[in-house]
């Protein structure tokens, strides 16, 4: 039992080459999902206004 050997898994040293192309991968990722909201953001501000241009809403609550 004393003489027995366990493998062991080496570790190696970060991964310069990988590290940037997760890094890029992840970017670009976030980027996208950003830049879909913000369009969807403006898509819905540019329908207000020119539902808000035609009369077809107000911003001035109906009174009774």
């Amino acid at each position: 039992m004393a003489g027995s050997r366990v493998a062991h898994a080496t570790l190696k040293g970060p991964s310069v080459v990988k590290e940037i192309a997760i890094a890029i991968t992840l970017g670009v990722a976030a980027g996208s999902v950003w830049k879909m909201y913000h369009w969807n953001l403006q898509r819905k501000t540019k329908e207000f206004y020119d539902m808000y241009d035609k009369g077809a809403i107000s911003v001035v609550a109906a009174e009774e």
